[in-house]
């Protein structure tokens, strides 16, 4: 264990120390002779060292538009007029959705006070007003100069020792995570010395791992490293940091088609839909219209201090002819605008160009893949129906999923021909001439008669969210009706099995419905449950986020609202839980303390104490006799928290302690748990054994 330092060591740390000057070394002096180096608290490889730790606040710069610090979970946000909580990091998707439903330059968005943000170095602070966090914001250093160092990050656990100034070891610590790290050096003055236990192991940015063996390697290996990649910490978002050389090539590696185009204030979008954009490398652009007419310009791209600009000049197409900045760059997609009237919205296109004059082969081909949303103008019969083409075959499916109408189809040069159905779409038998085309989207014509065609996608896919649901049990972490939160509902747990069957329970108690996913008028995916002895939950839930580990249900405009935590095997697989609930299930528990906020309530819960036991089950006794029962659970939850559950329903004074815990602390006689609500509130529940 290299915790010793040798005399010379030291006596060249206290002869830097004496003739510190303006200049200093990349890192200090160290020894290098086999035993193991001291560094000051206040050295450059400490610092170095601090920084790797530093909290990093680029993820919410959506938000609070500050690297340097992050926003605490949960608050909430008014995106133009639109109130969205934020809960964990994939809600700040939530907000950028919300600003891209507004193709307009200029989003509004609106933090409720008060918040507690987190800074660099884990310091918490409430904050009351805007006023407040601009000033604190305007602390960070823009462009991705900030201090904290982001390509690589310290492997834990790590043992770093205290030393006095004869270098008797005067304490050691074990540090597990960048938080611990950081606070470990906030007690220490500058000139205290400080030893790691070597070897360190770094895991740099691309996923690989280097084992560093003294501070010059670990100085060294931080400071080849800190710039290697892109911290994207502009404060900003959207933008991908571009450099002109990624920016370029990004253009450039595939087609671009425009899907939105205005141009002095006119909406232009029917006039240049569907042309297609080749950026060459030599600076040329080729440019198809929906006839196959090509058109060639020329093209720059450059990326300043106001982000990426794209310059493009045509002899014959001058509504193109622009400096237009770039306002996003998503994945797949890339706005630009200049000024307030003009704008483009084009969508990469990297699976093939389009054949603008719809050749046989391309239509047979695209038309075969995925499924087809109909659309029709006065033809509200079509709304919710999909449609397979595979294997020229016609398969027309209902919202529920059924199979509503049969058919086939062929092709002759650009007509399609739907022959064989006899039910929904009978009407729609015959020939159709297909008069635009693309990966994404056709258009038949049939005399004076349109048929729109539009590729589903597959988030949009009932049968995508049907496996996700069947595949694992969802926890209920959030209900709400009318604006009240259903407490009593919390930590319960849905299991969706296959013939629309759903059951929802606590452990003990099971009750038994159906749910269906279907898409609605609009074309969303909405869930539907309907289980009778639990009116709390039977509504139509219109999806509102989804991931694999996350869903929220959403019901616009009537603060209806349900979140659903995946949880698969009983999240035995995950270390720390079972870990945590062994020792939760190993006797009898009291409340040693219960502060919320400035308010002491820990006297309420004399004389009681609690027993968490199998099957998610808590019994509540009072002088050693069991008088009332509790839910309780232990889980990772999708932004990688460990969560407790616990729900005590109408059990008074436990009621109060319903809530879902953020995790602290636990040893083999006490268990600490956080929550912070959305007014900034922290309030700690302290469990003790007798």
């Amino acid at each position: 264990m290299n915790k010793f330092f040798n005399y010379a060591v030291y006596m060249s740390l206290l002869m830097a120390v004496l003739s510190f000057t303006s200049c200093q070394e990349e890192f200090e002096q160290i020894d290098t002779g086999g035993e193991a180096e001291a560094i000051m608290a206040g050295s450059t490889t400490a610092k170095l060292v601090e920084n790797t730790a530093s909290k990093d606040g680029s993820f919410d710069n959506i938000v609070d538009g500050a690297s340097c610090l992050a926003i605490n979970f949960p608050y909430t946000v008014e995106v133009n007029g639109l109130e969205i909580t934020v809960d964990t990091e994939e809600d700040l998707d939530l907000i950028e959705k919300a600003f891209d439903a507004i193709d307009g330059d200029e989003d509004i968005l609106e933090i409720i006070f008060p918040i507690t943000i987190t800074a660099g170095d884990f310091t918490e602070i409430t904050i009351n007003g805007i006023d407040d966090l601009r000033e604190l914001a305007a602390e960070c250093k823009e462009g991705g100069e900030d201090d904290d160092i982001e390509c690589l990050d310290f492997v834990y656990p790590m043992t770093l020792f205290t030393f006095n100034v004869n270098l008797e070891e005067t304490g050691n610590v074990l540090v597990e995570s960048d938080k611990d790290l950081r606070r470990f050096f906030a007690g220490l003055e500058d000139s205290d010395l400080v030893g790691f236990q070597f070897p360190i192991t770094l895991k740099l940015y691309d996923g690989s791992k280097v084992t560093v063996d003294s501070n010059e390697e670990l100085a060294r290996t931080i400071n080849n490293t800190k710039d290697a990649c892109d911290e994207d910490d502009d404060n900003d978002y959207n933008d991908d940091d571009f450099d002109p050389a990624r920016f370029e090539n990004y253009l450039a590696e595939c087609p671009w088609l425009v899907r939105e185009f205005k141009r002095n204030d006119q909406e232009r979008t029917a006039e240049y839909e569907d042309y297609l954009f080749n950026f060459m490398e030599d600076g040329t652009v080729n440019v198809k219209d929906r006839e196959g007419l090509n058109i060639n310009g020329v093209w720059e791209a450059s990326v300043g201090e106001d982000g990426a600009v794209i310059e493009m000049e045509f002899e014959t197409l001058v509504d193109f002819t622009l400096e237009w900045k770039v306002y996003e760059v998503g994945e797949n997609k890339i706005k630009l605008f200049n000024g307030e009237s003009n704008r483009i919205i084009m969508k990469r296109n990297c699976e093939g160009e389009i054949e603008p004059e719809c050749s046989e082969a391309f239509i047979a081909e695209k038309l075969s893949m995925g499924k087809w949303i109909p659309a029709s103008e006065g033809q509200a019969f079509l709304d919710g129906l999909v449609i397979d083409f595979s294997n020229r075959n016609i398969h027309v499916y209902d919202a529920s999923g059924e199979i509503v109408d049969e058919g086939n189809w062929s092709i002759s040069g650009a007509t399609l021909t739907f022959n064989s159905l006899s039910m929904e779409l009978a009407n729609y038998i015959g020939d159709w001439e297909v008069v635009e085309c693309s990966v994404e989207r056709f258009k038949l014509k049939r005399g004076e008669e349109y048929l729109i065609l539009e590729k589903q996608d597959e988030e949009t896919n009932p049968d995508t969210l049907r496996e996700i649901l069947k595949e694992c049990e969802w926890i209920i972490k959030k209900v709400k009706n009318q604006g009240e939160e259903i407490d009593r509902l919390l930590g319960y747990e849905f299991k969706f099995m296959a013939e629309g069957v759903v059951t929802l329970g606590n452990g003990i108690n099971t009750s038994e419905g159906t749910w269906e996913i279907v898409l609605n008028a609009e074309q969303k995916l909405v869930m539907a449950i309907n289980i009778g002895d639990e009116p709390g939950v039977s509504f139509e839930w219109p999806i509102r986020d989804l991931s694999n580990d996350r869903l929220k249900f959403e019901i616009e405009d009537t603060d209806y609202e349900l979140i659903l935590q995946r949880v698969c095997n009983d999240n035995m697989d995950d270390g720390d839980v079972p870990e945590i609930r062994n020792v939760m299930m190993g006797g009898e528990w009291t409340i040693a303390s219960y502060v919320e906020g400035d308010v002491d309530m820990t006297a309420d819960y004399g004389g009681y104490s609690l027993q968490f036991m199998a099957d998610h089950q808590i019994s509540l006794l009072e002088g050693g006799e069991a008088f009332g029962e509790g839910l309780w659970r232990v889980l990772r939850s999708s932004d990688e928290k460990l969560k407790v559950y616990l729900n005590f329903g109408d059990q008074m004074p436990f009621d109060e302690l319903t809530d879902d815990w953020d995790f602290v602390s636990i040893e083999s006689n006490r268990i600490e748990l956080k929550d912070i609500d959305d007014n900034g509130m922290v309030t700690v529940l302290v469990f003790e054994k007798p």
